[in-house]
């Protein structure tokens, strides 16, 4: 990780290295097979794949923002906010990224971005109308150590092959739809239509993908909420503002919900209402979790759960 004041955590670097070295795995394997079936487009289809997920990393912060039709605030624009977020970085001994509001009323923040000097962080005024100071500190603090931890750029460069899978497997689909290929093409592979391999194939390291990334993408949430509540020596303003957030999160509409769910995995909480099955797929571990580590946090520090911080949020 960067040379920050958060906490290193040697589970979540051993745990991002070996899921870059696997999905690099299945994502050579994916162009190597899909090569394999198209021999005369092999060296495009590794250039289209290289060329994602070089995409993926250079313009992460600029997709994240879009995504969530965020506009870059400056210090006189928001001026609380901003001050926040110096603070912290001075805390931390890390570059200050860029800082964005999307105003939805849905309440969450999210960091993004390819290095500590190439980030930013956002957030909803959704969560800046419910939340006091403390809380939105504590909130951006988690974010600021997803930042420091690069964690961030690993989940972003991790999707691409999951991406890859997926445009593979569309192809696939309306291969299926429009003929299915050609005849030679299936006599080569014993009969078996070339369609139906490629699609095989895709929903294979497909699901690899996915599930590599969700068994990261827990971790790295707990690892931030642990490392943000050192940092602030303040875990209960971070448990009571997670509290509010997955509460008011169940209110918002479910047409509003699917509008972000792209977004879920760098959420602070996934914009989701309920858990139920969808636990066992989940980017986030379960809120019952998340508070249970920061009261063991909290009596690490000799600092009880109150929740005792002042009133009143950051405002718009």
């Amino acid at each position: 990780m960067a040379s920050t004041r958060f906490i290193h955590d040697r589970g979540l670097t051993a745990r991002m290295t070996l899921v870059m070295f696997l999905l690099g795995a299945v994502f050579v394997a994916l162009v190597v097979g899909l090569g394999y079936i198209f021999p005369s487009y092999a060296v495009l289809i590794g250039v289209v794949g290289l060329g994602i997920a070089w995409f993926q990393w250079y313009k992460s912060d600029s997709l994240a923002l879009k995504a969530m039709r965020a506009r870059e605030v400056t210090p006189e624009e928001a001026p609380e906010l901003h001050g926040v977020i110096d603070r912290l970085c001075a805390l931390a001994d890390m570059p200050k990224p860029r800082v964005a509001i999307a105003y939805t009323d849905m309440p969450n923040a999210f960091a993004t971005g390819r290095s500590a000097n190439h980030s930013a962080v956002c957030v909803t005024t959704g969560i800046l109308d419910r939340l006091t100071a403390e809380e939105v500190e504590g909130v951006l603090a988690h974010e600021l150590s997803h930042v420091a931890h690069r964690d961030v750029l690993v989940m972003t460069v991790a999707a691409s092959a999951g991406i890859i899978a997926g445009m593979a497997t569309r192809g696939a689909q309306y291969g299926a739809i429009f003929g299915g290929g050609d005849r030679r093409d299936n006599n080569n592979n014993g009969g078996v239509p070339v369609w139906l391999l490629v699609l095989v194939f895709s929903l294979v390291v497909y699901a690899v993908s996915f599930f590599l990334t969700r068994l990261l993408s827990r971790y790295r949430e707990l690892c931030a909420d642990r490392s943000g509540a050192y940092l602030t020596q303040k875990p209960s303003a971070l448990a009571s503002a997670l509290t509010k957030i997955s509460g008011d999160i169940a209110s918002i509409p479910t047409k509003d919900l699917r509008e972000v769910q792209s977004m879920n995995a760098f959420f602070i909480t996934p914009a989701v209402s309920g858990m139920g099955l969808k636990t066992l797929t989940s980017t986030h571990p379960s809120l019952e979790q998340r508070l249970e580590q920061l009261a063991k946090v909290s009596a690490e520090l000799g600092k009880p759960m109150d929740g005792g911080f002042s009133a009143g949020g950051l405002g718009r």
